[in-house]
């Protein structure tokens, strides 16, 4: 009796591992390319036809089929490359990272190299959000385009580089500003200090440092430090003297009994603020530096094209 109970159990445990088996393959595999054996050439023309026609996702598809199949063959390094680039095309900046980063760790030497670090610091960059938001992205990207401009700094894509450096910096000034702001709204003059004593010291080629300067003024005076704020006024002046933003730490200055300053001709000496390290010597603005028109990265060339 209990080898004819025992039989049906062990039949339906099978017929149900069997099925589990099925559900998780075919979830696994949602959103994969079915397998279908097809030589190197045809999968790659296939995958760079995709990229012609725009249809990025597809082409990044034949794109690592072609590394599947064809693992050890030339085509799959320069396949794992365009992988990146028809991701970073169709804006999937994750995925284009992904590979990108993969790239670099097999092939670390490679002459291609320096265009994947150029699309891994494109996707942060292409992320960077409003400065109301985290900007864990933003200094992400810095660090990326960094690297890019370190490890290969004659190379076009360093030239490029440095051109997105100045913005992304004047990004993260913008935050500083606004938590400063936000902080000086609520009469938190120490925290604000900190903060506008942050863009003077490590961003003061941006935007951003003529108001910094003045919003210093500020706060030093409401902490009762008119000296440091007579300073930083007096940077403001020897370096933007005719923006709004030093007619403004004048008047404050002048509206302060026992309080004498002078106006600050251009040309003469600058007196840093205590603990800068250098001083801001480009005119600016208030205003954020617009981020910079989305422009496709250019695809590695020839040697990775067909």
């Amino acid at each position: 009796m209990r080898t004819l109970m025992s039989r049906p159990i062990a039949l339906a445990v099978a017929a149900l591992a069997l099925s589990i088996t099925a559900g998780c393959a075919r979830k696994t595999g949602k959103n994969d390319l079915p397998y279908v054996a097809r030589d190197v050439g045809t999968l790659y023309s296939a995958a760079k036809t995709r990229l012609d026609q725009g249809r990025f996702k597809e082409a990044a598809a034949l794109f690592d089929e072609v590394e599947r199949q064809h693992p050890y063959s030339i085509w799959a390094r320069r396949a794992q490359l365009m992988s990146a680039y028809s991701n970073y095309s169709g804006r999937d900046y994750t995925s284009s990272i992904q590979s990108a980063q993969r790239f670099l760790q097999v092939h670390p030497g490679n002459r291609d190299a320096p265009y994947a670090y150029y699309l891994i610091a494109l996707g942060y960059y292409e992320q960077i959000s409003d400065v109301t938001r985290d900007q864990k992205i933003t200094q992400q990207a810095l660090d990326s385009l960094g690297e890019l401009t370190r490890r290969y700094p004659n190379t076009r894509y360093a030239a490029d580089a440095r051109l997105k450096i100045d913005l992304v910096r004047d990004h993260l000034a913008g935050k500083e500003m606004e938590i400063g702001r936000f902080y000086e709204s609520r009469g938190l003059w120490i925290a604000a200090t900190m903060r506008f004593r942050k863009v003077v010291d490590d961003y003061q080629t941006t935007t951003h440092t003529p108001e910094a300067l003045m919003r210093l003024t500020e706060t030093y005076l409401a902490l009762g430090v008119p000296d440091e704020a007579k300073k930083s006024a007096a940077v403001l002046g020897a370096n933007y003297p005719g923006t709004q933003w030093y007619d403004r730490a004048y008047k404050l200055m002048r509206e302060n009994p026992g309080i004498a300053l002078a106006a600050v001709p251009p040309g003469q000496p600058i007196v840093p603020v205590q603990g800068a390290t250098a001083t801001p010597t480009r005119p600016g603005s208030n205003d954020v530096a617009p981020k910079d028109d989305r422009s496709a990265a250019p695809t590695p060339g020839n040697r990775t094209g067909t």
